[in-house]
């Protein structure tokens, strides 16, 4: 690894005194352009996330047929034009995007020709047969199990019911969902296996579906456990408007909270369906004051963080923060309910255990999580795994432990481009903070 790919961590040296602009959701911005090619008129969506993975997924609608042009506005950030039309065939690159993987699939499935999907090589490790034997339930025709594979579209998909384990992902279950309308008798999928994770999604795709008029009942509705259902019909075009991505806000907010400083997010919603919300109440609990000042999130930092035990199995793309920040307090911590995180960008949880203890740390791997018990840590090297969210990780770190260097920074593009320049910003409005720069 030369030197080049490495960032040092800028540490604080002082309590950090920072307000925090953050672009649009990912997660809602994908959303929003999956429907939108699927409505039957044109949509905008404004304040839309410009990332690797919207990008992404902006380039696999465009090879199906889809217009989309993008706006720039010095208020509201990129306004995406959608104009749907007949879809046609082609070649779509994933990256590493678990959503462009999971939910362009079902839409190449109603293209009128041969759709080949790849990815990143490290993307080829991540389960994706779950979906792919869901799509051939409901009547698609796919060559392969894994990535590379190929969906040989014939204009529609016939739909129906199927049963899925989905406990490695909820993507699984909203990339169903989300094309389902456009299917000729829509979908029941039911989800049979250990829990759901990360609810709050699958919540989130419920609403954005039915604010685009489609029927969706959900299982407190239908009296069947884990089962949704989507009626079949057409798809309403929408003004959609992008919430601030809150998952994003996390490593920002846990700044305030290891630094004993204050950390100020504006337009924070409320009400929302974003996982990243839970920091409010894991930010408390580990001792900070959060707190609203009209649309504005606070968090005021303690003086010393507090261990946690915490089952994050709703919200498992917190980890990496909470775990940074767990290293960091004054008693033991354990995050459970996060096994499916072995499946993510990379095993979170090997990679947690193995960089924190890297530097110095105390982390073991429990069979559905990892157990932290704080120790004094040191400067070193802090790979990032391709990982967005364990880059920002590091960072964290970074801020009490002199000397942290973060492998591939530049891996947080997938989420939030930019981010060392936010990151050098928050420190630039605190009294004083040692820079980061390539080490």
């Amino acid at each position: 690894m030369s030197r080049e790919n490495l960032w040092r961590a800028p540490r604080a040296v002082a309590p950090v005194n920072a307000s925090v602009t953050l672009p649009g959701s990912k997660s809602i911005t994908n959303r929003a352009l999956i429907l939108a090619a699927l409505a039957s008129d044109p949509s905008t969506i404004t304040g839309a996330l410009r990332s690797r993975d919207t990008d992404l997924m902006i380039r696999g609608l465009r090879a199906l047929g889809i217009s989309i042009t993008a706006t720039p506005d010095a208020a509201t950030g990129t306004t995406l034009h959608v104009v749907p039309g007949p879809m046609t065939g082609g070649s779509i690159d994933c990256g590493l995007a678990g959503t462009v993987m999971r939910f362009l699939p079902p839409v190449a499935a109603l293209a009128d020709g041969s759709v080949a999907i790849d990815g990143d090589e490290q993307a080829r490790a991540r389960p994706l047969g779950t979906i792919v034997e869901a799509l051939r339930g409901l009547g698609a025709d796919v060559d392969g199990d894994a990535l590379p594979f190929t969906v040989h579209g014939r204009g529609g998909l016939r739909g129906g019911t199927v049963t899925i384990d989905a406990s490695g992902s909820s993507q699984f279950v909203s990339g169903l969902l989300l094309s389902a309308a456009r299917f000729d008798e829509g979908v029941t999928v039911h989800h049979d296996g250990a829990s759901l994770p990360s609810m709050p999604h699958i919540d989130m795709t419920v609403e954005m579906l039915r604010t685009a008029g489609v029927s969706v009942l959900t299982p407190d509705q239908s009296g069947t456990a884990d089962t949704w259902k989507v009626l079949p019909g057409k798809v309403d075009p929408v003004n959609w408007v992008v919430e601030p991505d809150l998952s994003n806000a996390t490593p920002f907010l846990a700044a305030a909270a290891v630094t004993g400083g204050t950390v100020r997010v504006p337009l924070w919603p409320a009400p929302t369906t974003q996982a990243g919300d839970a920091i409010r109440g894991i930010l408390s609990e580990m001792g900070a004051h959060v707190y609203r000042e009209g649309d504005t999130l606070v968090v005021n930092g303690p003086t010393a963080l507090r261990g946690i035990d915490v089952d994050l199995h709703e919200v498992g793309e917190l980890t990496p923060t909470v775990a940074a920040l767990a290293a960091l307090a004054g008693g033991p911590s354990v995050l459970r309910g996060i096994a499916h995180l072995r499946g993510h960008e990379t095993d979170r949880l090997a990679a947690l255990a193995t960089e924190i203890n890297k530097l110095g740390g105390a982390v073991t791997e429990t069979d559905d999580g990892l157990h932290i018990e704080p120790r004094p840590l040191h400067g070193g090297r802090w790979h990032s795994y391709a990982d967005h969210r364990m880059a920002t990780a590091g960072a964290i770190l970074g801020l009490a432990v002199p000397g942290v260097d973060v492998e591939d920074v530049g891996t947080t593009a997938k989420t939030l481009p930019g981010f060392e320049k936010l990151w050098a910003a928050m420190l630039d409005e605190s009294p004083s903070a040692e820079p980061g720069a390539p080490s």
